[in-house]
């Protein structure tokens, strides 16, 4: 049947998602209610326990759905991702041995099962505007490699008692910090040398582009050797021991954790730089790590949970940062990309932060009579206070345009400061409840 055809069957309650520039999104999914799943077992003659096992959306409603009426089959559209979690595409050769079509597919697939071992083939995230399905990765065995040995991590995390998604988002986090961080790593070989292999060969003039698309490919044996390091108690161990065990002390650049996690993942000399690497995922792991053997730290919760990921932390999607890189292009400048990208809850807080310190230097003007000691008194109490509120102003705006994707030296530009100093104050204002 067509498709438009077979959608006939249903009342649809909305219209596809699409993209922000126009076309159809490849992570489009489609709810049922229950006359619709009815409906959907007996035109393809499957039962609907069987669907339910191999379509997590399956048994999931809508309030779209059930303002309808009553048994009459209704379909809505949602985002995938908003729905059961990421969503990449499919391996359109497994898919022909299985179909004898060539067709494109997508799948709910966590990205520690990206890889078509068959095929040697890194299938991309669905949720992005752009053409490529895959990525050959055929001359470069070690990503293959790493998703088999993901399964012996898996394994290590259960005996462990963690939450495997927790524990390979927080690996992620540190290695897509540490990707972010490369380009200034003058004996780092191995990612570009990568990256050039799945962009065809040569990256080319595309550099920006195959960082952004690459990413997750490149650095996945990585991120494996990182989530295997920080499940392990003898690295634990170590962490504990830099940290001075019973008599606290700040840790060291040299420390033993971060020099054996460097040799972990093949770089002996990346110790250094990662101990020194302050306000990140790995060092709020390790301040976590000690604090539990400590025993100070509060009641269960973020600050004591080795594997809670900080939203700061998350790495911008490839979705996210193709997106910032296609208004870079249109509109050079962050100035006037910074909304589009920015979520709007993010910018009702910023918004509300700046109201605050507009009202509250508008009160200066009604404590300037009385004494000119009390006056001078209320003032300059009142400017500390509005200078608070434009500083968390700028805080959250910063912040605001890492999680966005954009460029921690862009934004550091824009802030008259270094960017380790920008990273710094971000992290001692997270740290502060800020």
């Amino acid at each position: 049947m067509e498709a438009k055809a077979l959608r006939s069957y249903w009342q649809w309650r909305n219209y596809p998602p699409g993209h922000e520039g126009g076309g159809a999104r490849a992570d489009a999914e489609v709810l049922l209610n229950a006359a619709g799943r009815q409906l959907l077992a007996g035109l393809c003659g499957v039962e609907e326990d069987v669907l339910a096992r191999a379509l997590p959306s399956w048994g999931q409603e809508d309030s779209k759905l059930s303002a309808g009426k009553h048994g009459v089959p209704a379909a809505a559209w949602r985002i995938g991702g908003a729905v059961a979690g990421p969503v990449a595409f499919g391996c359109r050769l497994c898919a022909a041995r299985r179909t004898g079509t060539a067709v494109r597919v997508v799948r709910y697939a966590p990205r520690w099962e990206r890889v078509c071992v068959l095929h040697g083939r890194w299938l991309l995230d669905a949720d992005a505007d752009q053409s490529l399905e895959y990525l050959d990765v055929r001359c470069v065995p070690e990503v293959t490699a790493a998703q088999q040995r993901w399964a012996r991590v898996g394994r290590r995390a259960v005996r462990a008692g963690a939450e495997l998604e927790r524990v390979f988002a927080l690996a992620h986090a540190v290695v897509a910090r540490w990707w972010e961080q490369a380009l200034h790593w003058e004996r780092e070989a191995v990612w570009p040398r990568r990256l050039h292999q799945v962009a065809g060969g040569n990256a080319g003039t595309e550099l920006e582009r195959w960082r952004i698309v690459g990413r997750d490919a490149v650095v996945f044996p990585e991120v494996v050797a990182v989530a295997d390091a920080l499940l392990d108690p003898a690295m634990a161990e170590l962490a504990w021991r830099d940290s001075g065990a019973g008599r606290p002390r700040p840790l060291p650049a040299d420390g033993a954790f971060c020099r054996r996690l460097g040799e972990r993942v093949g770089r002996g000399w990346l110790g250094p730089l990662a101990a020194t690497d302050y306000g990140g995922p790995l060092t709020s792991w390790m301040g976590a790590v000690i604090r539990l053997r400590r025993e100070v730290g509060g009641p269960p919760g973020y600050d004591n949970d080795p594997w809670w990921l900080r939203q700061e932390h998350q790495p911008a999607t490839m979705a996210g940062q193709l997106r910032v890189l296609g208004k870079e292009k249109k509109a050079p400048g962050s100035g006037r990309m910074w909304r589009a990208v920015v979520p709007p809850e993010q910018r009702a807080l910023i918004t509300s932060a700046v109201q605050s310190a507009e009202e509250q230097l508008q009160q200066l003007r009604r404590v300037q009579t009385g004494p000119a000691a009390d006056v001078a008194r209320r003032l300059l109490r009142s400017l500390r206070h509005s200078a608070d509120l434009i500083d968390n102003a700028w805080k959250r705006t910063a912040l605001a345009a890492v999680n966005a994707g954009m460029s921690l030296e862009e934004i550091a530009q824009w802030a008259e400061m270094s960017p380790d100093a920008l990273m710094t104050m971000l992290a001692a204002g997270q740290e502060d409840g800020g």
